[in-house]
């Protein structure tokens, strides 16, 4: 697995998350399209070397549309990018890895593949193998990494190892882990440490020029908590996700 390539986020209608996510944070817009098969309109969003998926249900029918009367707006999957999906599935086949797709099929990222949220410990996780070359494009923030709560971080970890092999990053101890992919990481933490919430909790970006984000939220009126070098949104301005963007690595 190369990256993470996008974040998925379920959104009410893309008009209305488009202010924040184009606007105050500045995302360029990469591409955006109605996927009937899915039930959505998607749209995905440059941030430095990954993007943001913002997903609109078209219905209330669909798999997103559940999810968002169930449970709002928020975080939805993580997409890694593969050089060959095709033989990526293979390889999960091998690992009796649970799959909601048995072949890919075509999506907004290029070529995917769904694993099942019990493969990956509560976390819908897809593969994509992009059909069109990608160019990196210049953003204000780049994600950093995801946190994910975990009843059992131990479980959690070894289930993300086993099926993509990513590398443990040297912490300082306690009952943490993070798991680097690429640039950015996945930090797997206690789920009482997080509200009680399991699978994907909260994104963690770092800004390239902290204060014009600042001045960005200013003049959006975006309700957020400040430290020195950090900045916290609060759920309703990031649309259901907890967002926290700092000045530093």
């Amino acid at each position: 697995m190369r990256r993470i390539h996008h974040v998925g986020i379920v959104v009410t209608r893309l008009a209305e998350a488009y202010p924040f996510y184009r606007e105050t944070l500045g995302l360029p817009l990469l591409k955006e399209a109605v996927i009937p098969d899915q039930g959505v309109r998607a749209a995905l969003l440059a941030c430095g070397d990954t993007e943001i998926e913002l997903l609109e249900p078209l219905g209330a029918v669909s798999s997103v549309g559940r999810f968002l009367a169930k449970r709002g707006e928020g975080l939805h999957h993580l997409c890694f990018e593969t050089p060959d999906i095709d033989a990526a599935l293979g390889r999960l086949k091998e690992k009796h890895a649970e799959l909601i797709d048995q072949a890919p099929r075509a999506g907004l990222a290029g070529r995917i593949a769904f694993l099942h949220p019990k493969a990956c410990c509560g976390v819908l996780v897809e593969l994509a193998t992009p059909t069109e070359t990608e160019h990196a494009v210049s953003a204000p923030v780049r994600l950093k990494r995801l946190v994910i709560g975990a009843r059992d971080v131990k479980e959690t970890t070894e289930a993300f190892q086993s099926l993509f092999g990513f590398p443990k990053v040297a912490m300082n101890g306690g009952p943490r882990t993070m798991l680097a992919v690429g640039r950015g990481a996945l930090l797997i933490v206690p789920s009482e440490e997080v509200g009680g919430t399991e699978g994907m909790v909260a994104l963690s970006l770092v800004a390239e020029d902290f204060a014009a984000l600042m001045a960005a939220f200013d003049r959006a009126g975006a309700r957020c908590l400040r430290g020195a070098g950090e900045v916290t949104l609060e759920r309703p301005a990031s649309h259901g996700v907890h967002l926290h963007i700092s000045r530093y690595e």
